[in-house]
């Protein structure tokens, strides 16, 4: 599905793919050692194709949309370096994450340089509304990571606080890729705004469907183990249903193995998850939050941007990874 989508900004694609590599050129090879493994695991890139796609479905493609891409992208790839960091992580897309490779401290510090590479590249734009909509992204970003690492192991997390943090860590930047396309085209606020809101649901349901893959996917389609997220004590919406929805047996298992932090009884706790409907109750919110994307979309011209903007819609709420 994902190459159909991507296939009407193909060439922008491809040319985005060589800025971030132009743009990981440093004199200290570890930058470059570490950059390279972690752009060349792969991966969707699917915050830059948003980006491409939002431009395309506004008027088309330049240069300068292609740089705001590589932002978006880099931006996210930092996110991942310290991500894997503070979690801990051993595998990220089916192989050893940088921390692993490399050790803590250079993962830190060259999530560093890509972060600043970002911001490099958004004063060569010039756009100072551009500017201060990535930077209050990027501290966003940072904040829902803070506040996801208090609520760490906390049973008592609301479905509301869930949401919090996700729309922080993971739906800011989906948000900020769809905007900034709107801004480089000089659209007005209101249009500015919904192209965010498309941005903004599109990426609660991608990460709630994330978090559900996270106790029923498939580690070889995946690239993550199950029940990582467990092992790290997050909250996440199946478990936050489960404690809140299912018999009191349910809750109890889920509510100890999150407290822990631990997937010594994952079998149980999916077991538990899945009787007391939290893996269906979280796929409703997602296509809720899909519905709310699309209906955001319904100013733009007809298009085959628009088409593969709703195709990742789509996508979102039916990947297997």
């Amino acid at each position: 599905m994902i190459t159909s989508i991507r296939a009407c900004v193909a060439d922008e694609f491809q040319q985005v793919n060589e800025l971030i590599i132009e743009q990981l050129k440093s004199d200290v090879a570890m930058v470059e050692n570490v950059g390279h493994y972690i752009v060349d695991a792969g991966g969707k890139r699917l915050r830059p194709l948003l980006a491409l796609l939002a431009a395309s479905a506004q008027g088309g493609v330049d240069v300068a949309d292609i740089k705001f891409a590589a932002v978006v992208e880099f931006i996210h790839t930092a996110t991942l370096l310290h991500d894997d960091v503070v979690d801990l992580s051993s595998l990220r897309r089916g192989r050893a994450t940088a921390n692993a490779e490399f050790g803590n401290a250079p993962s830190v510090l060259v999530g560093d340089f890509i972060y600043t590479r970002a911001f490099q590249l958004m004063v060569n734009l010039g756009d100072l509304t551009l500017l201060q909509s990535m930077a209050d992204t990027t501290n966003t970003i940072a904040a829902g990571e803070v506040l996801q690492l208090m609520r760490a192991g906390d049973p008592s997390v609301t479905e509301t606080q869930y949401l919090e943090v996700i729309d922080r860590k993971t739906a800011a930047l989906f948000a900020a890729a769809c905007r900034g396309s709107a801004i480089l085209k000089g659209r007005t606020a209101l249009q500015q705004d919904q192209m965010s809101a498309f941005g903004r649901h599109l990426g609660i349901a991608f990460q709630m469907i994330d978090d559900v893959l996270d106790y029923t996917g498939d580690p070889e389609v995946t690239g993550k183990q199950v029940g990582d997220d467990l092992n790290e004590g997050k909250p996440t919406l199946p478990l936050i249903h489960t404690m809140a929805s299912g018999s009191a047996d349910d809750a109890a298992i889920v509510r100890d193995a999150l407290s822990q932090k631990n997937s010594d009884n994952l079998t149980g706790v999916i077991a538990a998850v899945r009787r007391s409907g939290g893996i269906d109750y979280t796929r409703e919110q997602a296509v809720l939050h899909q519905q709310s994307a699309l209906a955001a979309l319904e100013g733009l011209a007809e298009s085959a941007a628009l088409e593969a903007l709703h195709g990742l819609a789509d996508m979102a709420i039916h990947r297997e990874r």
